[in-house]
């Protein structure tokens, strides 16, 4: 199973060295994971990727994708109704 790590503040996000950063804010369902899933194809595994977006149901939609992918989701919050994800790619 993947592990999946919810930070209760920003420690994480501040500490981790992304490698790329989408923003994905305005986009609808499904097209942040579809960015953040073609973002992935291009990276070399081990890298980070950080998602910003503001559909509600991305919190869900990165969760599951995780679970299905084998990526890791080393974080996800909300603040500010911008959404924040961490995956590392396998």
């Amino acid at each position: 199973m993947n592990r999946v790590v919810k930070s209760t503040d920003t420690e994480l996000m501040k500490s981790v060295d992304v490698d790329i950063e989408l923003d994905a804010s305005g986009l609808s369902c499904p097209l942040p994971l579809l960015k953040a899933k073609q973002a992935l194809n291009e990276m070399s595994s081990g890298q980070i990727l950080k998602v910003l977006a503001t559909d509600t149901g991305s919190v869900r939609d990165f969760r599951v994708f995780a679970d299905q992918s084998g990526h890791i989701l080393l974080d996800s919050f909300e603040e500010a109704g911008i959404y924040n994800y961490l995956l590392q790619k396998k």
